[in-house]
Formats: structure tokens, C-alpha cells, sequence
């Protein structure tokens, strides 16, 4: 982690994003009377992700950063459950579903990689 100088350098918050800008543009196919519903839903948990990591990373402190960095985590479950909605509806295919549960559940990974090294990161600098 030594080349990292800014929240924007994680590889977490990086496929986050990706993800956000994936969501940001399947919304806008989706019917104009979700506007206010499930489009809504999903702009926010997709932001929710990258916000609380970048978030985390400037409270310094490892235990708000990791607290942090679960909150984006449980959004990315939410998102996941919104992708599963979005089947439902009809608005997304079997297909289509797979990606974007195949993304979410990478940006899983990496983001309990990095909530691990926090952890580990922490009892060292206790020691």
C-alpha cells in the first residue's frame, strides 16, 4: 500500500467507480416511472460505494475507515438486490444480470482485501 497518496490510488474505490458509471448509464434505460423509485435507489447505493470508501480514507483513523468501508459494502449488497429487482422487473436480462453480479461481487473482493489489511494494519501499529 505504499503507493497510495490519495483514496482515488485503491483499487477498491477504482472498480467502485467503474461500477458507478456501469449503473449510471443502465438507469437511463430504465422506464421514466422508476425515476423517483428504483432508478433513485440505485444512483444512491451506486455512490454510496465509492463515497464511503473515499470517506473512510480521510478519517486516518483505521477503525472509521473500516467502519466506513463496511457501510460501502453493505451498499454494494444493496445494489446487488437491485440488480436482482431490475431481473425481476424485466428491466435487465439473465445475461445482463450475471455481469453486473459478477462485478459487484469482484468489488466484494477487493474491498475485503482491503478492510483486511486495515485490520491487520491496526494491530501492528498497536503493537
Amino acid at each position: 500500500m505504499a503507493d497510495v497518496n490519495s483514496f482515488e490510488d485503491l483499487n477498491c474505490w477504482k472498480m467502485g467507480r467503474e461500477l458507478r458509471n456501469e449503473v449510471k448509464d443502465l438507469i437511463k434505460t430504465f422506464p421514466d416511472f422508476e425515476k423517483y423509485e428504483l432508478v433513485s435507489q440505485m444512483r444512491r447505493s451506486s455512490r454510496s460505494v465509492t463515497h464511503n470508501i473515499s470517506e473512510g480514507y480521510g478519517r486516518f483513523h483505521y477503525k472509521e475507515n473500516i467502519q466506513f468501508c463496511r457501510t460501502s459494502r453493505g451498499s454494494l449488497y444493496e445494489l446487488l438486490d437491485q440488480f436482482i429487482t431490475s431481473l425481476d422487473e424485466g428491466y435487465i436480462n439473465e445475461e445482463e444480470y450475471q455481469k453486473y453480479k459478477k462485478r459487484v461481487n469482484d468489488c466484494l473482493a477487493v474491498l475485503n482485501g482491503y478492510i483486511n489489511y486495515l485490520k491487520k494494519a491496526s494491530i501492528n501499529d498497536n503493537k
